[in-house]
């Protein structure tokens, strides 16, 4: 081929309506040099069988901002590009059953509002008026969302191929990868037709993005954490009922979803389109019985009606005028699922200069918002948004095929689920156990999944109800209330003991250590024989992640962060860490024990021969229960205390020796209370790329002053001298029985000022505590602010900046 381009700065592969997204995005930026490999046609794989659906409802921040953006391109992308696209912006109704889905709506509209959208809440004769075949007689509300509606999947894909060539980007047709290679710093792609020489690859592959995976596991990959479903829908005859409606409307149905019952019905032409979320669906391609063929471009599986019968069922009792058309085809394809069925989009884990942009349950929805993310990540290296819900760092090394599949089948099974914040999923747990797993238990240990890690939750006592059903409720008030309020009050008046497995631990030595360390972190080091935290900011000063930094000698440190960040922190560490420098990871090999409260030395004292005299932001080598272990004097409840880390086979001795000292065992949900109460911020919701280290209220972990260079530095002097545009607070909220969730709309005067970054009630303080975000003239103590939680405003005051709880420290340093 005379025009095949074999020396490009990008590679795509994949040809849906995302890797479509993705060359459209790139060429936009600039980076038109950009070539895209699809080994069909376009639109081959999932986007071809898509019903369309272009939602903006979610729950999370960044993905409803992803859909958002979908909606406001496809809107504009046919007269952009000029090319004639179907899109229907119908609006969608979607069914509320019950008090604590209304309470969803709710939830979805305060963040929709944020983001510009005008979502609103119907009452049921509301929901008569707008859709009137609908009965409504079991239901409680609606959520009504005008931009929502549907996009015909292939010419969307058409538009932003045109638009991307148009700009000067190529898409080779029938041109499957076959491999890659890496030389000199480059990768070279495989085809059919040649190879192509490339500075980065994507990865767009739809539901073969697992196989092309596996190319890239000679240079430091993963297998790609997913599994694929079967999804049916079923489009009716036209129903002259509809079209006469429908003509003398001028516009068609809103699209309906009954979320409770798990099914959208969409208007199609003049019949009715419906989709089901069965609750026992099925995976494909999971066994040799069933292996994946090299090929299923423009194909489909048989139709497998049984089912869904139930789901059919339902939606003719809601509306009636869809059993009097009959089923006109069904379409059953394959698509692909993450195991918490959002999608992979960022750097591909351990793998240099290559991204993902695949594993899409919902790609028409998302993909438009996709294509922007993955180009800024491409070539800016950042996001506007932070991404860390799509991020395929978020997965580490637990997720194998049994784990995806096990999760991809209850996601599928739960779409429209809500996810209440007591509540665990049940499928694909104990990955990873802590040595002292089945004691946990033993003590009543109502357990969480944290990156994998098992972790208790709260300690039930015996009588508790501890079922699913229990943790169906937005609320405080649960079996669980009671028990978090017994742990933090033992934390706070006697000593609690929390087994932490998980903590990401990277020990980097080496000559110049020191002078690189400093350089990386916007702040100062620790002196030998000490901690402190230290902060990464990106080249916008923008919050990276946080460390605890220990100095053991004048050039060797340990990093320790969070378990979630494990994959996240590692990558940061290792592209930026100089030759000469070692780096190495003991996450897996120990644990570690939090003990705290005012009588936490008594009880270590007798079981250690560490100086329990140092003071706080301390450490030593010491022995504790006869193990060897490594003693931190610093405590994220506030109070007196340690961490004990200890190799995994010391553990058990350790934990038991302090049970029987006097600790009691607690929580992570007690721990969120106790550090919420002191102001200290978690990784990812008060801690994230969309905050600046100014606006976080870091600058005493900022110093400008040293004569190392670190990122974000100039952009930070920039916001300095203007001053922060928002500021990091502290409210006591008049909550009532429901604490501030994570974004949480903050209101002043009738206008929308900031948002809360997490929220809980303080037993130490006996208030309703949230951190949050506000305009920065707001953020003055005593400042009356509203806080929007589940659709009410409820009256919040700005507080004095420090920790609620002990503000000088007193306890913490006893």
């Amino acid at each position: 081929m005379a025009d095949f381009p074999t020396t490009v700065r990008v590679v795509i592969i994949g040809g849906g309506a995302v890797g479509a997204s993705c060359l459209y995005h790139l060429a936009k930026a600039g980076w038109s040099d950009s070539v895209l490999l699809e080994k069909n046609e376009l639109t081959a794989g999932s986007t071809w069988h898509a019903a369309g659906n272009v939602p903006t409802f979610s729950t999370s921040w960044s993905v409803m901002n992803m859909q958002r953006y979908s909606t406001e391109l496809y809107a504009r992308l046919g007269d952009e590009v000029d090319y004639p696209m179907n899109y229907h912006q119908t609006g969608s109704i979607r069914l509320g059953h019950s008090r604590e889905r209304m309470q969803e709506f709710e939830r979805a509209r305060g963040m929709g509002r944020y983001q510009g959208m005008d979502l609103e809440i119907l009452a049921t004769d509301e929901i008569k008026a707008r859709y009137p075949f609908i009965e409504t007689h079991d239901l409680q509300g609606a959520l009504y969302d005008p931009n929502d509606g549907d996009i015909d999947p292939a010419q969307l894909t058409q538009a932003l191929a045109k638009g991307a060539r148009d700009m000067g980007a190529t898409i080779l047709r029938f041109c499957p990868a076959t491999g890659v290679s890496r030389e000199n710093g480059e990768w070279i792609v495989h085809t059919d037709k040649g190879d192509i020489r490339c500075e980065y690859v994507v990865n767009a592959a739809g539901y073969y993005a697992q196989r092309v995976g596996e190319w890239f596991k000679p240079f430091g990959g993963r297998t790609v954490p997913m599994m694929v479903m079967s999804h049916q829908y079923l489009l009716t005859d036209e129903i002259p009922e509809l079209e006469a409606w429908s003509r003398e409307a001028g516009h068609k149905l809103p699209l309906l979803r009954d979320v409770d019952s798990s099914y959208y019905l969409r208007q199609e032409k003049y019949g009715l389109n419906l989709g089901p979320y069965e609750r026992h669906g099925r995976a494909h391609w999971v066994d040799p019985s069933d292996p994946m063929p090299d090929d299923f471009s423009f194909q489909l599986y048989p139709d497998d009606l049984d089912r869904i019968e139930w789901y059919v069922e339902d939606a003719m009792a809601r509306v009636p005028l869809l059993g009097t058309g009959g089923v006109n085809k069904v379409i059953n394809g394959p698509i692909p699922y993450a195991p918490d069925g959002l999608p992979l989009i960022g750097p591909m884990p351990g793998v240099p200069n290559a991204f993902e942009a695949c594993v899409f349950t919902f790609g028409i929805a998302q993909g438009g918002g996709a294509g922007k993310v993955l180009a800024e990540w491409v070539t800016e290296g950042a996001t506007e948004w932070d991404m860390w819900a799509c991020d395929p760092r978020r997965y580490t090394d637990y997720t194998d095929t049994e784990y995806c599949i096990a999760k991809g089948l209850e996601v599928y099974g739960h779409e429209y689920a809500m996810h209440f914040p007591w509540h665990e999923w049940p499928a694909g747990r104990d990955r990873k156990l802590s040595p002292v797993h089945d004691r946990i238990k033993d003590l009543g240990g109502v357990m969480g999944a944290y990156n994998g890690w098992e972790r208790a939750n709260w300690f039930a006592k015996p009588g508790d109800d501890t079922s699913e059903e229990a943790t169906q409720t937005w609320n405080r008030a649960g079996p669980w209330e009671p028990r978090i309020a017994e742990e933090c009050a033992a934390v706070r008046d006697a000593c609690g003991v929390l087994d932490l497995p998980g903590f990401t631990r990277l020990w980097i030595e080496g000559a110049g250590a020191d002078d690189w360390l400093r350089g990386f972190v916007t702040g100062g080091l620790p002196k030998v024989g000490r901690m402190n935290l230290v902060y990464v900011a990106d080249a916008r000063g923008r919050v990276l992640t946080e460390f605890s930094c220990i100095r053991l000698a004048p050039d060797s440190f340990v990093l320790i962060t969070a378990a979630t960040a494990q994959w996240h922190d590692g990558e940061l560490v290792r592209n930026a860490l100089p030759e000469g420098l070692s780096l190495r990871e003991t996450t897996a090999e120990r644990d570690a024990l939090l003990l705290a409260g005012p009588t936490s030395r008594a009880v270590l004292g007798p079981l250690t021969d560490a100086d329990l005299s140092l003071p706080w932001l301390s450490h030593q080598h010491c022995t504790v229960a006869g193990q060897n272990a490594f003693l931190i004097r610093v405590s994220f409840t506030g109070e007196l205390g340690w961490e004990i880390h200890a190799e995994n086979a010391a553990i058990p001795v350790i934990y038991d020796a302090l049970l029987a000292a006097g600790a009691k065992p607690f929580g992570m949900y007690a721990l969120n209370s106790l550090r919420i109460e002191k102001g200290y911020r978690a990784w990812k919701g008060d801690l994230s790329t969309d905050y600046s280290m100014l606006e976080a209220g870091l600058e005493r972990f900022v110093k400008f002053d040293k004569p190392q260079d670190f990122p974000g530095k100039a952009a930070l002097l920039a916001e300095q001298q203007r001053g922060p545009s928002k500021r990091f607070v502290t409210l006591i909220v008049e909550a009532g029985s429901t604490d501030a969730p994570y974004m949480s709309t903050l209101w002043h005067d009738g206008q929308i000022v900031g948002e809360t970054t997490s929220g809980a009630w303080g037993y130490r303080v006996g208030a309703s505590v949230a951190l949050a975000m506000v305009r920065a003239d707001l953020a003055q103590p005593g400042t009356t602010l509203e806080v929007e939680i589940y659709g009410t405003r409820h009256r919040a005051t700005v507080q004095p900046d420090g920790p609620l709880w002990d503000p000088s420290n007193e306890r913490l340093r006893a």
